[in-house]
Parts: structure tokens; sequence; C-alpha cells
């Protein structure tokens, strides 16, 4: 290279840190932006919102981070433009950045598909802020359930993908094993777990046989299953589904749905399905071929599930190609490696499918997930804590539980 890329990274999640850390190694001058000061390992989301692990065991300095590498900088910002005739990214605080090449991977956020009464009265868990604020909603109304104050604390889950099952399950085991020893003057009427799904089974990306048995593990931990059922409203004491029902709920959870920010439609880029943002083959826009797109945020031509490995492997895709442009070499179009998927259930119960048609559930694949995932953890301090979480939380002392609501 005759000069070093410029190159900006919109986006501190797995796409972003991926493509950064392709980039600096391949000599970059690299500005990694996010408006949070850390990055956010989404799939323990569900952990950080039932109180089994702390806020900082699922989140990373973006900062320390940028440190491994001299041409790495972070910087804490939300973009409020791009200005693709201009290679420029301007910021909410009215700074910019010029570029030689772009790369977004802000991810998007929480879709409410239209249903009244959703964005005020339902609860996302997308963010580190959303599980916050939900452990904070559940640990409140259950204080003011054993006091007398409130008459009830009962959950819907709306949506059965992974995150709708991890969290109804994990809540019906807080539930039925600790909220007795926690609240032991809160009756088991009082509470309950609900989830709501649409379609006829939970996990629908998964064979038949593990749907099943998602589903009957979910059963045997004393969560309601309503499916085949669409939701028509959400008002602050109960979840409506289109034919009438009225489900009783305190506390609404809404695992369902993801679309492009709204502030995407104002960059002039292309836009496609779920306003995410359409690409060629090698993710970058047509265009602007200087502008790439990884991550959730992408609408590459074959559509991707929106989940870690994809935007891992395109933002490692995304770093390599801005090298090969930089040399002058041609881009190559984008190819996914499918490692298969995985969801647990709760204690010793997950299931896992490999791209072969093998499947595993149960105990072992329970290990699996929870392995899998803390390799993907950025810093050891984090891993070791969430291991150490993890069993302690399923296999310490029966007493030791009631720590999860504290």
């Amino acid at each position: 290279m005759a000069r070093r890329p410029r190159v900006i990274v919109v986006g501190a999640g797995f796409a972003g840190l991926n493509a950064t850390r392709e980039l600096a190694k391949g000599g970059a001058l690299v500005t990694l932006v996010d408006r949070n000061p850390y990055s956010t390992f989404q799939p323990l989301l569900y952990q950080v919102a039932t109180a089994g692990m702390g806020t900082a065991d699922v989140s990373y300095p973006i900062r320390t981070f940028a440190a491994r590498w001299p041409n790495v900088r972070a910087r804490r910002a939300a973009v409020s433009k791009v200005l693709p005739a201009e290679r420029r990214v301007e910021f909410e605080d009215g700074s910019g950045l010029d570029y030689d090449y772009l790369v977004l991977a802000t991810g998007v956020t929480t879709n409410w598909l239209n249903v009244p009464g959703a964005p005020e009265n339902a609860l996302p868990i997308y963010s580190l802020g959303d599980a916050a604020a939900l452990r904070r909603r559940l640990q409140h109304y259950l204080e003011d359930t054993a006091a007398g104050r409130r008459k009830s604390t009962h959950v819907v889950v709306v949506g059965a993908g992974a995150t709708g099952v991890e969290m109804a399950g994990t809540l019906a085991e807080l539930r039925r094993h600790t909220t007795p020893l926690t609240h032991p003057e809160v009756r088991p009427e009082q509470t309950s777990v609900t989830l709501v799904e649409r379609f006829d089974f939970v996990l629908s990306p998964y064979k038949p046989r593990l749907r099943d048995a998602a589903a009957e593990a979910l059963r045997r931990r004393g969560v309601h299953l309503r499916l085949g059922a669409t939701v028509a409203s959400v008002e602050p004491d109960a979840v409506v589904l289109e034919d009438g029902t009225r489900l009783p709920s305190d506390v609404t959870v809404w695992a369902l749905g993801v679309a492009a920010p709204k502030q995407v439609s104002d960059w002039g880029l292309p836009q496609g399905k779920g306003g995410r943002v359409t690409l060629t083959e090698a993710l970058n826009v047509r265009d602007h071929p200087e502008i790439f797109v990884a991550g959730d945020l992408s609408g590459q031509p074959d559509p991707l599930p929106q989940l870690a490995q994809p935007a891992i492997q395109m933002g490692k895709h995304v770093g390599r190609q801005i090298l090969a442009a930089a040399h002058g070499r041609p881009l190559r179009r984008f190819s996914y490696r499918d490692p298969g998927i995985m969801a647990t259930v709760g204690k010793a119960e997950a299931v896992l499918q490999l791209p072969n048609g093998m499947t595993m559930r149960g105990l072992p694949a329970w290990l699996v997930w929870i392995f899998v995932h803390v390799a993907y953890l950025l810093g050891g301090r984090n891993r070791v804590n969430v291991l150490i979480n993890f069993f302690w939380r399923y296999f310490g002392p029966r007493r030791t539980a009631t720590s999860v609501t504290q």
C-alpha cells in the first residue's frame, strides 16, 4: 500500500470487532466508533436480565480492545450522518471524521411490528440497558408483591426464538426454585411465566424433534406455552391475542423482531427488507464500493440469520476485502460457513443442530453451549467470571440461589 487506508468502523458488536481485528493486523489506520464505551456480548443478556450475571460480565471496554494495536483508536460517539459523496461521517456532537473506507456494523433495533401498545408497555432485551431495566422491573415487582403492594408478578415473553426460549426457561426456574426462598410471602399463583409464539412450535429454525424437546423442557419447568397465537396488542397489565384472549402480564418481555434504526434512511444508502442496506456479494454498496456493511444491518443477496456467527464471519470478510482493495486486488464474494445453531432452555437442557444434520440435546448440548459462549467472550476475567457464575448458579448449594435476586 502506498498509503495506509483510513477506515472508520461504526459499531462494536461481533461484526465491528472482527472487522477491526482484521484491519488492524493488516496495517490499516482504524477508528472504532460506538455510542457506548463498551462492547456487549448479546447472547448472555438474558442472564443479566435474570440476575445470574452482572453487566460487567458481558461487556468489554472498546478502548481496552483498541489498545491491542497501535494503529487503532476508539471513540465514543453516535453517528448522525453518513455523507458518501464526501467520504465523511458526522456525529451527534457536531464533530466528524473523513475516511477512505467505511464499515457500518451498527446492528439493528427492536421491531415492534406495529403492535399497539408494545413500545409503551413491553420491555425489549437487545442491549445492556434493556437487560438491566428488565432486571430492575422484575426485582421491584417481586418486592412489591411480597409486601402486598401488588397482586401479582406474571411475566409474558413474546417470541419463541432462541432469546425468548432462554428467557422463559430461566424465569421459570427462578419462579420454581429461587422465589420460594427469597420471597416466601409470594404464593405460587401470584407468579407465572407464559411464552407466546405465532407459529405452532418454538425455535422455528430447528428440526421438529429439537423443537418438541425444547417445548417439553419448557413445560416441565412450568412455562405456559401459547403456540399458534398472534399478539394483537399489549396493555399495561395484559397481552391481548388476536382471538381476544387476555393474558395477565405485569411484565411483558418483547423477544420478537428487529429492524434497522430509523436514522439509516437518512444516510442515502439503498435499503431493502427490514431497512437493511442492500449490498453486493462482496458486502459493499454498489454505488459506493468504499462502504461496507456487516452484521445485522447487512442486506446481502443471500439472507442470513441474525446471529453471532454470521456477524463474526461478515466482519472478518469485510476487513479482508478492504485490505484487498487498498492493495488493488479484486474483491471476493462473501460465503457463509454454517457452524450450526444452539439454544439453551435451562439447567442441563439445550438443543444443538449441526449443518450435517447431526443433533444433540440435554446435558451434553448444554455443556457445549456454555463453553462455546465462554470462548467468544472478550477478556480472560469475563470468561472466568461467566464460567464460575454458570456452574455456581446451577450446581452450587441450593441456598446460594438466593443471591440471584438480590
